[in-house]
C-alpha cells in the first residue's frame, strides 16, 4: 500500500515544475550517479574487455575495477578519435563525448566498433544513437546533488534496485544559495568524495523533482550562444578552432581553450575569480610527457558556458584572457 501523504505542517521547499514535467532523458534507466550507470551495463552486458581512453574521468575505473573487469588504455588522435584498430570480437569500446562537441564524431565510431559504449557525462543534451549503450551525469549540467541516466537497449530493466535518498547532499547546493558559492567548496567536494563506492540505486526524487523544474530548451539553447560566443571571441588563439568549425553541437558542457602555455592562463582566470577546472590530472602520473594527453591535462581550459551566464560574464572572460594574450604575444606563448 502507498505511504499516505501528510496535510499540514511546515512548509517544504517548493520546487515549479515546467510545464512538461520532464527529465529530458525520460525513457533512460534513472539511477544515483554516472559511474553507476557504467557498472550496470558493465554486469548486464557481461563484458569481457573493455578499451578505455586515457584522457577521461577516473570515476569510470571505479565500477570497472568493482566488477573486476579485464580493461586497456588506449590514446585519442588530436582530432578526439581513438587510436585503437585490432579489436576483439568479445571487447568493448568506451568512448568520452568530450565537452559535448562530439555527436558527430560517434556516429563514424558507432559504424567503426561494433560494440561501443559512449560516455556521455560531458554532453547530457545529445540524445543517444539506437542500439548504442550510453550514460550520463546529469549534477555536471544542473544543480542535483547526483543522479544518472542509462539507455541499455538489450538487456531487460534490472527493477530490484532500491531507491536512493539525496536529502543529505544537498549541503553545498544550499550554502551556495545562502552565502556564496565559494562557502560550499568544501562541502561539494565532500559530496564527490562520498559519491565514490556508492551501491547501485534508483535515482532519488530530490534529484528527479529539481530535474523537472528545468527548462531543458532554454538551457541548450543558452549554452549554445554562450559557447559560440567565447569562439568567435577566442577562436584565433585556439589551436582547436578548426576542429570545433567541423562540429556540431546542441548543448555543450563547457568551451574547450587549447593553448601552449594553459597552465599560465588558468592560474590567472583562478586568482580572477574565474573558477576553470583541470581535467583528469591523474593521468599525468603514467602517461609519457610527450604525448597528446598529457598537454591536454597542462593545458587545455574548459571555460564555463552554462545557463547562469550571460554576455557580461563571458566579456570579463574574455578580457581577461585577450589582455594576457597581447602581453606575451610577442615572446610567441601562445598560439
Amino acid at each position: 500500500m502507498d505511504k499516505i501523504k501528510s496535510i499540514g505542517g511546515f512548509f517544504e521547499l517548493d520546487f515549479r515544475k515546467n510545464d512538461v514535467s520532464s527529465l529530458f532523458h525520460d525513457n533512460a534507466i534513472a539511477l544515483n550517479t554516472g559511474r553507476n550507470s557504467l557498472e550496470y551495463l558493465l554486469r548486464k552486458k557481461n563484458i569481457k574487455h573493455l578499451h578505455i581512453p586515457y584522457y577521461t574521468c577516473e570515476a569510470v575505473l571505479e565500477p570497472i575495477k568493482y566488477t573486476k573487469t579485464s580493461y586497456s588504455f588506449y590514446h585519442i588522435s588530436n582530432s578526439f578519435l581513438p587510436l585503437i584498430d585490432n579489436i576483439g570480437t568479445s571487447e568493448t569500446v568506451l568512448y568520452t563525448n568530450y565537452f559535448g562537441i562530439m555527436q558527430k564524431r560517434i556516429s563514424v565510431l558507432c559504424k567503426k566498433y561494433p560494440d561501443i559504449i559512449i560516455d556521455n557525462s560531458q554532453s547530457f543534451f545529445d540524445l543517444p544513437l539506437d542500439g548504442v549503450s550510453s550514460f550520463y551525469s546529469p549534477r555536471k549540467f544542473f544543480g542535483v546533488p547526483d543522479g544518472g541516466f542509462l539507455y541499455d537497449w538489450e538487456s531487460p530493466r534490472d527493477k530490484s534496485y532500491e531507491r536512493d535518498f539525496s536529502y543529505n547532499r544537498c549541503i553545498h547546493l544550499l550554502k551556495s544559495i545562502d552565502i556564496g558559492k565559494e562557502a560550499g567548496y568544501i562541502d561539494f567536494l565532500e559530496n564527490e568524495k562520498n559519491l565514490k563506492n556508492q551501491p547501485i540505486k534508483q535515482m532519488s526524487e530530490l534529484s528527479k523533482t529539481i530535474l523537472k523544474c528545468q527548462d531543458f530548451n532554454a538551457v541548450a539553447n543558452k549554452r549554445v550562444n554562450n559557447f559560440n560566443f567565447l569562439h568567435q571571441e577566442l577562436r584565433q588563439i585556439n589551436i582547436l578552432t578548426d576542429l570545433i568549425d567541423s562540429l556540431d553541437y546542441i548543448g555543450p558542457m563547457v568551451y574547450p581553450l587549447y593553448v601552449k602555455n594553459g597552465t599560465e592562463l588558468r592560474r590567472l582566470l583562478i586568482e580572477s575569480k574565474v573558477f576553470v577546472p583541470q581535467y583528469w590530472t591523474t593521468i599525468l602520473s603514467f602517461l609519457d610527457k610527450s604525448s597528446f594527453e598529457f598537454d591536454l591535462v597542462e593545458n587545455l581550459l574548459p571555460l564555463p558556458i552554462d545557463q547562469r551566464y550571460s554576455s557580461l560574464e563571458l566579456r570579463r572572460i574574455v578580457e581577461i584572457i585577450q589582455n594576457q594574450y597581447k602581453k606575451k604575444k610577442k615572446k610567441n606563448q601562445y598560439k
